[in-house]
């Protein structure tokens, strides 16, 4: 008899329509927004690798072929018809004591039968570049008359960039690459001795006692 009413109470449990309804499900978490891909890196800039062989050891530079074209182009015409070989690293000036801040200038100092017309001026408004540590540039009077002289940042000097919102001439100095070997050459550069006579006006106090020789200029790509 208990076996039957067992029974009984199974068929009544799963008949039709005496079921008990299934809880509802759980609602399930929404699925995270796919992360967007990150943008593909620019392209890196088109670049021309020089050396400069000097008494104090090679510097590699990486000039802005595409950035600063007009600027590059004049240096590597000196560079092509060897123009830069056995001139000088001739300025060592400091802005702090420790040398930590400032410029290595070198060039033909404006040697009549080594210039080429003056290049186009390329602010650093225009290129994009600025005076950061290792940065090269090229020395000039007014805009538009650098021909060959350059010097090298030692320690971020942005203060040579140009400015729009100066007045006067705010145009800065032309940007047109950066060393990309031999930091440690430039600063040796820079501790060289200096002369306590040689030099003009404001340049005084500047000039290396016994320039650094640029043995030669060349291409490295």
């Amino acid at each position: 008899m208990t076996r039957m009413i067992a029974l009984a109470l199974l068929l009544v449990t799963a008949a039709p329509g005496q079921a008990q309804e299934a809880a509802p499900p759980p609602p399930q978490a929404e699925a995270p927004a796919p992360v967007p891909a990150p943008p593909p890196p620019a392209p890196k800039a088109e670049t021309v690798r020089v050396s400069i062989q000097t008494s104090e050891g090679p510097i590699t530079l990486e000039l802005e072929k595409e950035r600063a074209p007009a600027t590059t182009a004049n240096f590597l015409r000196y560079v092509d018809q060897k123009r830069f070989d056995g001139t000088t690293f001739y300025r060592a000036m400091k802005l702090t004591e420790d040398g930590k801040y400032g410029i290595i200038q070198g060039g033909l100092q404006n040697d009549p039968k080594r210039l080429f017309p003056p290049v186009k001026h390329e602010p650093t408004s225009t290129t994009g570049l600025s005076h950061v540590d290792g940065a090269i540039s090229m020395a000039r009077g007014a805009p538009d008359t650098a021909t060959a002289d350059f010097f090298i940042t030692i320690g971020d000097l942005v203060s040579l960039d140009a400015n729009p919102s100066q007045p006067g001439d705010n145009l800065g100095f032309a940007v047109f690459g950066h060393v990309a070997e031999g930091m440690d050459v430039v600063r040796r550069i820079m501790a060289a001795p200096i002369s306590p006579t040689k030099g003009e006006g404001s340049m005084v106090g500047q000039m290396i006692d016994k320039p650094i020789t640029i043995v030669s200029v060349r291409r490295a790509d």
